[in-house]
């Protein structure tokens, strides 16, 4: 068996041969003359969440809330009426958040490509050596608004309607129920992101949310710690109340909008970096081990076939990648089953009921399972909270270290794989909470940009705008940031345009357009 296996391997980012792409036309027209038709721009608020206020390479910076969809959006509205248009901004390009002075780990600086290995980026966060930048914008130094861009970082649809999601103190409650970046920019303690933005009496307005309501369950692995937001129930509770609620009330006063829908999780490269796949044998911390591995699988294969599951055997490839070992909780659990036969092979009683125990529900991995974009972090690595706890048990140091590699003799916890029947999930909750936002729109007269079609087709080929082709690979396709989820400026310019056109559609509006490939790929330098 194994100590530990140093984790080496990310999927290839190699640029793949796109068969059908799609060329955008928008940002290569000829010069045009601009128009509000018949809609308002001198009141414009964004509402949204991290999309919205800017978010990229894992946090929020000045650079990326510069960049952002509203901002772009509002320079072309300024041309034809629109007013001024504020923004929340951190304090530099390092971005994270302070929390008294305190460092959170759950808001650090942005990731950046510290350098490339046999052509892959080696992606760390600033905070890391040889870096070791701390964030500088402290979350309880509260800025004097308003603002326009209402966009909050990890909203989901209900938040906008909650009275103090802005609130210092419901940052120190269990669970939480204020959002830091909120904190920074509320107008009061018990305001409300939606009461704030109207306050302003908008004239216009954009709506994109409803992202976190599925994409949260889809990060955690759909472990249950991050649920998706049910269908059904009250404004605040239900995703539909929730959403008509939204779009009444920002209407309520004449004005006009336009709102997004929800991509596909699947369509966004977090879930296409590490493969069901990845431990190859010519990883020298990996491939020596493995007839060892398999050797002592052997006993634990021969329980699964006797017990009729064979399909639960577990081997690796001395001569191709093989397949990461998973716990699935949507297979019977055959624990209690599979302890005596394990017995009768001749393990003692302790071995036999710890072996059956950790692999009673696992199997190895298939090309339909999903893993979250930090897993690459973790498979190979010894997982210390299980060595703690089966030394607790009277294990040896060295035989718990052997049983605790992640998704190698430690089968992957659900936090990282997104299964089948999760994916099921969050796909019919998608479909669904996309119909009430088309119908939203279409009830009140709104102008709809169909964003899921958009990274569709960029999945699916990708996109041509004007000389520069868009896929949603990892890094390489041009549209995705380092944290596989957020867009690069290209991206957002062009998401911009397909706002414009919308807004164009459904007002009589006429805009200049951008040319996403006059963009950078990436976003400035992390210095402030």
């Amino acid at each position: 068996m194994i100590k530990n296996i140093k984790w080496i391997l990310i999927a290839s980012l190699g640029i793949v041969s796109c068969s059908q792409e799609v060329e955008d036309t928008s940002g290569i027209e000829p010069e045009v003359v601009v128009s509000a038709g018949t809609a308002d721009f001198s009141k414009y608020v964004a509402l949204g969440n991290s999309l919205t206020a800017g978010f990229s390479d894992g946090a929020l910076f000045k650079a990326g809330q510069m960049n952002a969809y509203p901002k772009l959006l509002a320079d072309q509205f300024a041309l034809v009426g629109g007013g001024e248009f504020t923004i929340p901004y951190m304090n530099d390009n390092t971005g994270g958040l302070l929390f008294g002075g305190s460092i959170n780990n759950d808001f650090l600086p942005r990731l950046v490509i510290e350098k490339f290995e046999n052509g892959l980026p080696v992606i760390k966060s600033l905070i890391q050596a040889p870096y070791g930048i701390l964030p500088t914008t402290e979350t309880f130094n509260v800025l004097s608004g308003p603002f326009n861009n209402m966009g909050v970082p990890g909203a989901k649809s209900f938040h906008l309607l909650a009275p103090g999601y802005g609130s210092q103190a419901g940052l120190l409650t269990e669970p939480k129920t204020a959002n830091p970046y909120f904190v920074r920019f509320a107008s009061s303690q018990s305001t409300s992101v939606l009461a704030d933005a109207m306050a302003q009496n908008p004239t216009f307005f954009s709506l994109w949310i409803g992202n976190n309501d599925v994409l949260g369950y889809a990060l955690s692995g759909g472990d249950g710690s991050n649920p998706i937001t049910p269908l059904a129930g009250a404004p605040g509770v239900g995703f539909e109340e929730t959403y008509n609620t939204l779009v009444t009330t920002l209407t309520s006063a004449g004005a006009k909008g336009v709102v997004g829908n929800i991509p596909d999780v699947k369509t966004i490269p977090h879930f296409k970096v590490v493969t069901y796949n990845p431990l190859s044998p010519t990883n020298p911390s990996f491939g020596p081990q493995i007839p060892t591995l398999n050797a002592t699988y052997a006993q634990l294969n021969a329980a699964f076939t006797y017990l009729g599951v064979p399909e639960r055997s577990i081997s690796f490839s001395t001569t191709s990648n093989s397949a990461v070992v998973v716990n699935d909780e949507t297979i019977p659990n055959i624990s209690l089953q599979l302890a005596p036969v394990l017995q009768a092979g001749g393990l003692d009683v302790l071995t036999a009921t710890l072996l059956a125990s950790q692999y009673g529900q696992c199997k190895q991995a298939t090309p339909t399972d999903l893993f979250v974009l930090t897993s690459s972090s973790i498979i190979g690595q010894v997982n210390t909270t299980r060595l703690n706890a089966l030394i607790g048990l009277g294990v040896p140091v060295e035989t718990a270290g052997q049983l605790s590699v992640n998704g190698v003799t430690f089968p992957l916890e659900d936090k990282w794989v997104l299964l089948p029947s999760e994916q099921d999930e969050i796909e019919a909750a998608t479909i669904a909470f996309n119909d009430v936002i088309r119908n939203a729109a279409a009830s009140k007269g709104l102008a709809f940009v169909d964003a899921n079609a958009v990274l569709k087709q960029l999945a699916n080929g990708g996109i041509l705008s004007g000389t520069y082709h868009f896929t949603n690979q990892f890094v390489q396709g041009g549209a995705f940031g380092l944290d596989g989820v957020h867009l690069t400026p290209r991206a957002n310019a062009y998401i911009a345009n397909k706002f414009l056109e919308a807004i164009e559609k459904t007002y009589g509006s006429s805009f200049k357009k951008y040319k996403p490939q006059d963009f950078p790929l990436s976003y400035p330098s992390f210095l402030p």
